[in-house]
């Protein structure tokens, strides 16, 4: 369940005015970005504009346009959080608590949380992914990466706990969890006296109309879609224990998600007190301002305001959501395979939110193949700007680039000293001194270039 932020360098850097989009239109753009990608992807995507929805499934090979559909339902991964924040969201509204609670009030006596110098986690620190806890429970590193989540239940959770020790105070610095997010799944269905599934049934999908949404009991007439590597091959679906699928374990339809984002929008009817936790789930969170978030969601920026957007990632599927509360449109992809470690679904999801915004270009087989050695000979850090670089490094035979406050991104190689990152329409040029060494690049994206010396 990765995360991964979207404002990759220039990404939301411009912005027009939103128009409404067509499914033929939508459909025309899924096929510029996919037709033909190497990773023989589908995707599932919707427009959402006031009074008006595009929607669109689309596969790199035509032929495989059956894998998906209307009746399909993707595993949508890390996007669950933010259904987890609506619940927690949904119990506070209802008086059940604040979230200046600490998370330890939220869970059984028996799980010990840790606390760093008599500071204790709070609710807003887990959704601000600021609690201190990281990324995965202790002893998860040699979990079966096909199925990671499977064999851990709620006394494994529990026993990580006591393995735990906290470096720094709740609070203080922004680190992703998933060990987090599972103990706020686990929290929320506590503090509600039945299980997720059931919980989240009765509070969000029955009450929104996501007919298909589910985590174990798949509603009739609901199919469930396969996933896929990014080297297309099959892979088994991730199974969650019903009580922790609020950190990943929910799978949806297309228009599951659009019911979702409509209602986050405010375009369709909801009951007063879901509406109010849908909109306390939207509000920035105080003392974010490093990495602005509000509950479970990231907030980027965009032409003077923020959009809410989350990505997810599986061992076989992609999802992103985005929301404009400005412009009133919201964007959904789901996609049938992990793409998350080529650079996730931002390309299409920004460019969907903003056609100002690149589009990505299909994946082809690369052009050039380089040695390890050879690629470290780029590796380096390069300022692009006041406060800004790029930073190259070479891992395992593949050359990565992260921007400074970014995640990190795969290169791909297309001629001597040309390297690409497809996924979000970035060009990157090498360029050498008098002798062999690379001494300085050139970013290219959406028509601009900024250059680096090489530090």
């Amino acid at each position: 369940m990765n995360f991964h932020t979207c404002v990759l360098v220039l990404a939301l850097a411009a912005s027009g005015t939103a128009q409404a989009m067509s499914d033929a239109e939508l459909a025309a753009t899924l096929d510029r970005r996919l037709s033909g990608d190497r990773t023989g992807a589908c995707f599932a995507a919707a427009v959402v504009d006031a009074g008006q929805v595009a929607r669109a499934w689309r596969c790199a090979d035509p032929a495989d346009r059956d894998r998906i559909g209307a009746d399909a339902a993707f595993e949508i991964g890390s996007v669950a959080k933010t259904m987890t924040a609506a619940l927690l969201a949904d119990l506070i509204v209802g008086g059940e608590g604040s979230l200046d609670d600490p998370l330890a009030d939220w869970l059984p006596e028996t799980a010990a949380m840790p606390v760093f110098e008599g500071r204790p986690i709070l609710l807003r620190h887990v959704v601000a992914h600021t609690s201190g806890l990281p990324r995965l429970p202790p002893g998860m590193e040699d979990a079966d990466f096909r199925d990671p989540y499977a064999a851990l239940d709620l006394e494994g959770l529990r026993a990580a706990l006591g393995r735990t020790t906290l470096t720094r105070a709740p609070g203080m610095e922004f680190e992703y969890s998933n060990f987090a997010a599972m103990l706020l799944s686990w929290a929320v269905a506590h503090r509600a006296g039945e299980d997720l599934e059931t919980l989240l049934d009765r509070r969000l999908f029955t009450p929104l109309g996501m007919d298909g949404a589910h985590v174990v009991q798949r509603p009739d007439g609901v199919r469930a879609a396969a996933g896929h590597t990014a080297e297309g091959q099959a892979t088994p679906p991730w199974r969650f224990h019903v009580d922790l699928a609020g950190a990943g374990g929910v799978r949806a339809t297309l228009d599951d998600m659009v019911r979702y984002v409509q209602a986050q929008l405010g375009q369709i009817e909801v009951e007063p007190r879901l509406d109010a936790a849908l909109k306390m789930t939207r509000a920035p969170l105080a003392g974010t301002e490093a990495r602005p978030m509000a509950m479970n969601w990231l907030l980027a920026p965009l032409d003077g305001r923020s959009v809410h957007v989350h990505e997810g990632g599986t061992g076989g599927f992609s999802s992103y959501v985005a929301l404009d509360t400005g412009r009133e449109r919201g964007v959904v992809v789901l996609s049938d395979t992990a793409l998350h470690e080529l650079g996730g679904l931002g390309d299409i999801g920004n460019h969907l939110l903003d056609a100002r915004l690149p589009l990505g270009k299909p994946r082809t087989a690369s052009a050039v193949e380089l040695t390890p050695e050879a690629l470290a000979g780029y590796a380096g850090e390069y300022p692009l700007m006041p406060g800004f670089s790029l930073l190259v490094r070479e891992r395992a035979g593949v050359l990565y680039a992260q921007a400074t406050g970014q995640d990190e991104f795969p290169l791909e190689a297309r001629a001597d000293d040309v390297f690409e990152a497809p996924a979000f329409g970035i060009e990157i040029r090498f360029r050498r001194d008098g002798g062999d060494r690379v001494d300085a690049l050139e970013l290219h994206q959406g028509g601009q270039v900024l250059q680096g010396e090489r530090q």
